[in-house]
């Protein structure tokens, strides 16, 4: 729901509660992303619905259930739910920032229950990996069950299911679920075939996994293989569109990047993914191949059980190109089923987008001009983490191919949302 909260006008430090925003927001989710069973996309909103039908059936609270049927069994002395961010037990504080703007303590306002919520010490984790350990060895407990590979409709395995990802880290199959909240990240991984597990809790914002796989090379004495030295071709980098998803994706190679490696940004917060080069033009690593042919992007995503067509977007010449793209797409555009309205301000080729719902009139973003008809609209902040990052905005004209009639916006959680011209 964080990223349809953006559609709704939400600004970053807003109230979401589960009292009154989660039905509004629930009623105005109408439509799958994909056929259930064939693909994948985290949803929080199950999580949701899961916790409101747990209190509805047995009539207690999740926080009741979860004392009972977990924190007692698990020895977990302190833990709790708490769905208020707002109101976390002291001392706990989570920190946004970095060492150039400096660090501050980041502000929460969402209520989750059911998705997210949980407070728990480093102890409570410590015993919860010890009931977690002996309930792995039976095989028809909770945990057993949820751990096995889990398959897509196809037969194939999929990455996700029952809210753990299953993967290779540190040349070893893993278990795996992390957590975010402004100003916090978690991630607990379990290698059952050394049974060996590690907990990261950090109260600022930085990659839990990359400590994850430290401490797991270290332990397991894993030295991660080294890229091959191939240099990637030029044509290697740029923004391409999935015709399916209307999606952009972003290649980089060169500055900021690994040698041997190219950067693909595709997915939630728009977080760039390392995908080793095999060739000049091709790439692969757990999870992900690409494969470049002309001005097409061809990428299989296992993680997702899907394979990406994209097709280059053309660049603008210069300024004056972006200009004359920006002219005739100002405006505001309507969205039926999302219940939301996008307006699109700006002038000199400059354009701000911003959302307006039920939730109230959202901030202004930037949009920068990524080619064609093509728009990036940033999202750096939200009301949860991580934000949505960049939302693709493909404007097309009527049959008369002169003036534009509609947009489809999108992110990789909110997909193909079509607002047509007011």
């Amino acid at each position: 729901m964080d990223c349809r909260s953006t559609l709704w006008g939400a600004k970053p430090d807003d109230k979401f509660s589960i009292l009154h925003d989660a039905p509004q927001a629930l009623d105005r989710t109408k439509s799958f992303h994909f056929t259930p069973g064939t693909e994948y996309s985290y949803s929080n909103v199950n999580f949701h619905v899961l916790g409101r039908i747990l209190e509805n059936v047995t009539g207690m609270s999740l926080a009741q259930i979860l004392v009972e049927r977990l924190f007692i069994p698990a020895g977990m002395a302190s833990a709790s739910l708490c769905p208020n961010t707002n109101g976390l037990p002291l001392p706990i504080v989570g920190y946004e920032g970095n060492a150039n703007v400096g660090y501050f303590a980041a502000t929460n306002r969402i209520e989750w229950a059911g998705d997210a919520g949980i407070a728990a010490s480093l102890e409570d984790m410590i015993a919860y990996e010890q009931y977690l350990d002996h309930s792995f060895s039976d095989p028809d407990s909770p945990y057993a069950t949820t751990s096995k590979q889990q398959h897509f409709r196809d037969g194939t395995p999929a990455s996700y299911g029952y809210g753990l990802s299953r993967g290779e880290r540190a040349g070893k199959t893993a278990i795996s679920h992390g957590g975010a909240l402004r100003g916090f990240r978690h991630e607990r991984l379990h290698i059952p075939s050394e049974r060996l597990s590690a907990v990261v809790l950090l109260n600022y914002e930085a990659p839990p996994n990359l400590f994850n796989d430290h401490i797991l090379e270290k332990m397991l004495q894993y030295d991660e293989p080294k890229p091959q030295s191939i240099t990637a071709a030029p044509q290697l980098t740029g923004d391409f569109l999935d015709s399916e998803t209307q999606l952009y994706l972003e290649l980089k190679i060169g500055e900021g990047v690994k040698p041997g490696t190219v950067s693909m940004n595709y997915g939630p917060g728009n977080t760039g993914a390392t995908v080793k080069l095999t060739s000049e033009t091709t790439a692969e690593s757990p999870g992900t191949k690409l494969r470049l042919e002309g001005d097409m992007l061809h990428v299989e995503r296992s993680d997702d059980n899907r394979i990406i067509q994209a097709k280059r977007i053309q660049p603008p010449a210069d300024a004056a190109a972006t200009l004359a793209a920006s002219a005739d797409v100002l405006g505001s555009y309507r969205c039926e089923e999302a219940d939301s309205t996008f307006t699109v301000s700006g002038h000199d080729g400059v354009l701000h987008g911003a959302f307006d719902g039920f939730l109230g009139n959202g901030p202004i973003w930037l949009m920068r001009h990524l080619g064609q008809s093509v728009w990036a609209l940033g999202n750096p902040r939200s009301l949860d983490s991580t934000p949505p990052g960049d939302w693709t905005v493909v404007f097309k004209r009527g049959e008369d191919g002169k003036s534009v009639e509609e947009c489809t916006v999108g992110c990789w959680l909110a997909r193909g949302l079509q607002y047509r011209k007011m």
